[in-house]
């Protein structure tokens, strides 16, 4: 059993490892560095009891390397060493675009497209009202048509970017759909 990361976000991830020492054996200095960039390397000490830490305030999409040194009095334990890369910025959608607003129908658009997003759920219903309906769009695409729409009407319309994380970001936009063609 060695150490290895968890629970890896964007900003931070935790540590765990085997439990070499005690309170009273030892503690450990941790090493912690952005790849290539050992300069930038940060130490913390921790005692002996621990056998898990989280790292934060760390840059995304950035692997560091990350050394644990067990400082024991009565063993010699060898550094353990690990390489750890963190998640991508999660950025929700910045844009919603609402176009070609016709009376039972609109266009959704969005922006960015992010590699990190499984997939959109754009969510719509009438405003005022509580009906809503979910449309579930793959994440490499940025629009979608909503149809079946009541004409003259105004509907809030959020979309929903789902991350590979299993986190959320929303932003919403209103719509209004044009006046339906009346009989003579």
């Amino acid at each position: 059993h060695r150490l290895h990361a968890t629970d890896i976000t964007s900003s931070s991830f935790r540590l765990l490892w085997p439990q070499l020492l005690s309170q009273e054996t030892g503690y450990y200095t941790l090493e912690y560095a952005p790849a290539g960039h050992p300069a930038r390397k940060r130490t913390q000490q921790v005692s002996g009891a621990h056998s898990s830490l989280v790292l934060s305030d760390l840059a995304p999409e950035t692997t560091y390397e990350v050394a644990l040194i067990p400082e024991s009095n009565m063993h010699y334990f060898p550094p353990q060493t690990t390489r750890v890369s963190t998640l991508p910025e999660e950025i929700s959608p910045v844009q919603v675009l609402i176009s070609e607003s016709g009376p039972h129908s609109f266009h959704v658009s969005w922006a960015p497209v992010l590699d990190s997003v499984v997939s959109y759920q754009i969510l719509y219903g009438p405003l005022p009202g509580n009906s809503v309906k979910v449309l579930e769009v793959e994440g490499r695409h940025n629009s979608t048509l909503v149809e079946h729409l009541a004409p003259n009407s105004t509907y809030l319309v959020t979309v929903t970017a789902i991350y590979r994380s299993g986190k959320e970001r929303s932003l919403s936009a209103k719509a209004c759909t044009q006046e339906g063609e009346r009989a003579a």
